[in-house]
């Protein structure tokens, strides 16, 4: 079969190889095709402005878009503008519908408790952006059948090393009060939509994209303190979250439920390969 990957960087090559190596074809969609390895044939495609064209035989397709600009009208152009442009592009060139799997984030929950969440959870975006995610999700799955939205955690992974380049020039802070994050590391992420894409029953239409452990940030930074030989960063002043809260628990248990299993089931495994050099980002 064919796939198709729109937005082809580090999580969409990722996924584009691996489906690659089970044999099918996987053309990748982005502004520069360049730097796409060979396994991925690239067509060269402005999303938020073009409609593509894809292949008539395409089975699958991954939009795995991400912006430019973190603002509300980049994200508009990102997402919502993708979304329909590539809705359009199903439509007109594909034989038969295929199986669209549309990479989201949990920021559309807005919640800041402390508490878990989970699908049934109701999608109330707190910031403009994530207003953007949900508007897309919404355009999504109202105007393309057969389609799923991963909505996924923080992702970390080979080359992503910004906290752990914070620490080293001491320049990381913790806040004494906790503050969960929920992460997912980049082959667990790429992993997942292989797996929704290709498994013999109908996906769910949302999935939270998330490792078993969502933790304290301050756990993670001093483990990865810890683990590079660093002092443990001294607390922010007053010892405050910067206004943020108490963020929020993602659960995944309708993702395990499809059978799907990670490989870095914590930030304690996906870390300890990142520092080992293990994997390479994706350009």
């Amino acid at each position: 079969m064919t796939v198709v990957i729109a937005g082809c960087g580090d999580l969409g090559i990722e996924a584009g190889l691996r489906f690659a190596a089970l044999g099918h074809s996987v053309v990748g969609l982005r502004r520069s095709i360049e730097k796409l390895p060979p396994e991925i044939a690239g067509q060269a495609v402005d999303l938020s402005a073009r409609i593509p064209v894809l292949p008539s035989d395409t089975s699958i397709v991954v939009i795995a878009v991400s912006p430019d600009q973190r603002t509300r009208e980049g994200y508009r152009a990102t997402y919502v503008d993708s979304v329909r442009n590539i809705a359009a592009a199903i439509e007109r060139d594909c034989a038969a519908a295929p199986r669209v799997i549309y990479v989201s984030s949990t920021a559309v929950y807005g919640v800041s408790d402390g508490s878990w969440v989970d699908e049934s959870t109701p999608a109330t975006p707190s910031t403009e952006t994530a207003t953007v995610l949900r508007e897309a999700e919404e355009l999504l799955l109202e105007s393309v059948a057969n389609s799923t939205v991963l909505r996924l955690a923080g992702i970390y992974g080979p080359g992503r090393t910004r906290q752990i380049d914070r620490i080293r020039a001491g320049d990381e802070t913790v806040a004494s009060a906790p503050y969960f994050t929920n992460l997912i590391h980049r082959d667990d992420a790429a992993a997942a939509i292989v797996h929704l894409a290709t498994m013999a029953l109908s996906p769910a239409s949302i999935y939270v994209g998330v490792d078993d452990e969502p933790a304290d940030q301050r756990e993670v930074i001093e483990f990865l303190a810890r683990s590079i030989e660093q002092p443990i960063p001294l607390e922010r002043a007053g010892g405050v979250t910067d206004g943020r809260g108490r963020g929020k628990r993602c659960r995944n248990a309708l993702l395990k439920s499809t059978g799907f299993s990670f490989a870095y089931p914590s930030y304690r495994e996906g870390y300890a390969a990142v520092l080992a050099g293990e994997g390479t980002r994706h350009r």
